[in-house]
């Protein structure tokens, strides 16, 4: 009879995970008008359809059948993707409201425990990012002040690229820092060297929790959090976490114990001015450690990661079209001549510009977008979507939209210019988001970019074409051969 206690486990295995497929469902099967999208399997969802390194090709191609809006599971995690400019925009800019909560990750929240701004919720948003930006400001981003950081930083850089007198280089991790001194001298009131140990300590650490996040590990994590103890990219993130949390709690202390409110020098001395402001409050507040660490951490990731890879990106296709490199070139050297470029330069130099717009556009940094979430029960285009549905607006959709860019999969730069040369905007450019939550790099990366003097530029691309065969020289990343 053994046989039948067998029977009798198995039975009660399938309906215990046909219990935990329904309680994991956010949708009303009796409503009529839900999304649609292709068939799940049991306990994997539609996880074995997709493209586990590029998700973002295979939502792309489920759009072609089942439209601009479908559903999908990953697991037990619900979510609707939409695609293609019109349906991004009327989501995330005509009913922002709606559109405008972060997705609740499990992997985010197990890493953020719901503090600082990118994947926070709620009143403690809107405070972070109310005094985010505010503080930002007042440190000079947007500003002449930012202006100046990022011409003497540009210096340094080109400076640094000299030296290696024409050999070989990994433009990689200077670059890196180069960006990262930009946002690290408004948060700590001070700049790097290039070579400093404890720098670039902390650039692989945000670097390698960026890359570990996007492995199969994490993924399943999303999909089975009770299985976090056996997932190795993981603990090796949240040991990361450790170590920058070390440093930060340093960092803290150090300026609390240095700080001047009447002569505040840093994102952090603000932090700490309205941390001692609270504290004298019976009421519990949001400017305490964790916040601290979470937000400093957000914008320090935010404020190279994306900048970074854009302007590596910009010299791999300097190098890939340099038609398109001797044009600009002979606009900076018809219009900047030998000196710094400055903000009002831009103005009269539409193809550089256009060419810049062209980067962010063609490179597609954020495929998927950081999730959105719902924020009430809502009929959108004709379909059901409930409060707290997970969102992935692609925004590789919107980048690649037919209907709106001429040459879509082509690095193209008069996609930003009119037939007399002029740059004009474009409403389908949205590298980094739209709508209430924009992705926090925009917060911290300005459009302003240093534009590179001929000469300058010259060197760049001699250095690297001097070894134009190693990959390694020109950047590792998995899109390198997109071009």
């Amino acid at each position: 009879m053994d046989w039948i206690g067998h029977i009798l486990i198995l039975l009660l295995f399938i309906l215990g995970i046909m219990f935990l497929l329904k309680k994991g469902s956010s949708w009303n099967s009796s409503c009529p008008n839900l999304p649609p999208g292709p068939r799940t399997v049991p306990i994997f969802g539609n996880l074995l359809m997709m493209d586990l390194k590029r998700p973002h090709k295979t939502m792309i191609e489920l759009s072609k059948e089942y439209g601009p809006i479908f559903r999908l599971k990953m697991g037990f995690e619900e979510m609707v993707v939409l695609t293609g400019y019109e349906t991004v925009k009327e989501a995330l800019v005509n009913q922002a409201d709606a559109f405008a909560e972060r997705a609740s990750v499990p992997f985010f929240e197990d890493f953020t425990k719901g503090f600082g701004i990118i994947f926070s919720h709620g009143e403690n948003w809107k405070v972070m990012r109310r005094f985010a930006l505010s503080t930002l400001r007042d440190y000079g981003m947007g500003k002449r002040t930012i202006e100046d950081k990022i011409t003497e930083e540009c210096s340094v850089l080109m400076k640094t690229i000299e030296t290696y007198a024409g050999k070989p280089i990994d433009i990689t991790t200077i670059m890196g820092a180069a960006v990262s001194n930009i946002i690290v001298s408004i948060l700590f009131g001070k700049r790097y060297d290039y070579e400093d140990a404890t720098f670039l300590r902390l650039l692989k650490l945000f670097s390698e929790n960026i890359q570990l996040s996007r492995t199969l590990d994490i993924l399943i994590f999303n999909m089975f959090p009770k299985l976090a103890l056996l997932l190795g990219s993981r603990k090796k993130r949240l040991n990361n976490r450790k170590e920058l949390h070390t440093f930060l709690q340093d960092a803290f202390i150090e300026h609390l114990n240095d700080l001047d409110e009447n002569d505040q020098r840093s994102f952090i001395d603000s932090f700490l001015v309205r941390h001692r402001e609270e504290k004298k409050r019976t009421t519990e507040g949001y400017f305490h450690f964790e916040n601290f660490r979470s937000v400093v951490s957000n914008l320090f990731a935010a404020g190279t990661e994306t900048t970074s890879n854009t302007l590596r990106w910009a010299i791999l296709l300097m190098m890939k079209f340099p038609e398109i490199q001797k044009k600009v070139q002979e606009e900076i050297a018809k219009e900047i001549g030998i000196r710094q470029p400055r903000t009002e330069d831009r103005l009269k130099m539409p193809y550089t510009d256009a060419v810049i717009h062209e980067v962010q556009r063609f490179a597609d940094i954020v495929p998927s977008n950081l999730p959105h979430a719902t924020t009430m029960d809502i009929t959108f285009k004709g379909f059901f979507i409930p409060k707290g549905m997970q969102i992935v607006p692609l925004l590789s959709s919107v980048l690649h939209d037919e209907s709106q860019w001429e040459k879509p999969y082509e690095f193209y730069p008069e996609h930003f210019l009119d037939a007399e040369g002029k740059f004009v905007k474009r409403d389908a450019f949205m590298p980094f988001s739209a709508g209430q939550i924009l992705c926090t790099c925009v917060i911290v990366s300005s459009n302003k970019q240093p534009f590179f003097g001929k000469k300058s530029s010259q060197k760049i691309m001699e250095h690297l074409k001097s070894n134009n065969n190693n990959n390694k020289t020109l950047i590792e990343w998995s899109s390198f051969n997109k071009v």
